[in-house]
């Protein structure tokens, strides 16, 4: 079962299927683990949602036009590559020394009462100090560290779903 050579629909299914895994397990690490996410953490599984969610519209219409497909790759690409800045901030912070860095500020229900989405999203991007701690490693990596390896996996893959030339179809 080689996913390379799958159709369309199976192949933005599966992306759907990825995101919706790494999702669940960044609440069960949440719920059972007691990891509380930080804000940046927040904005990059709102990203998975979205990428998810385009993943799914994608496998859901299945488009037969190369425009349709292409249409969706290139949404799924732009929504992972925005994670992928997301995650990418989030592990610079990580990775600066602690003394250079303040404190990651109020928490993101506190922020979005005292402004409007754009500042918070411009505060919560300037996050430091909780934003820069890490509780959790697999095989080395942060969190934030895989989430920039997904998004970066999820976007090519997301190209390659809606621009791999297909065959005509075959009715049997």
């Amino acid at each position: 079962m080689n996913p390379f050579r799958w159709g369309f629909r199976a192949q933005m299914a599966l992306g759907f299927v990825i995101c919706a895994a790494l999702l669940a397990y960044a609440i069960f690490l949440q719920l059972h683990q007691g990891l509380e996410p930080c804000p940046l953490c927040i904005f990059q599984r709102i990203a998975f949602a979205a990428l998810g969610v385009l993943f799914l519209l994608g496998a859901l219409h299945g488009p037969r036009g190369s425009a349709g497909r292409r249409g969706y790759g290139v949404l799924a690409f732009v929504a992972a590559a925005v994670g992928a800045g997301i995650a990418g901030r989030h592990v610079w912070v990580q990775v600066m020394p602690r003394d250079a860095m303040s404190s990651c500020g109020p928490p993101l229900s506190f922020l979005s009462e005292q402004m409007g989405p754009f500042e918070v999203f411009r505060t919560v991007l300037t996050g430091t100090g909780d934003c820069g701690n890490i509780d959790w490693r697999f095989l080395g990596l942060s969190m934030p560290m895989w989430s920039l390896v997904w998004f970066a996996l999820l976007a090519v893959w997301a190209l390659y779903a809606g621009f791999k030339r297909r065959g005509p179809r075959k009715l049997f």
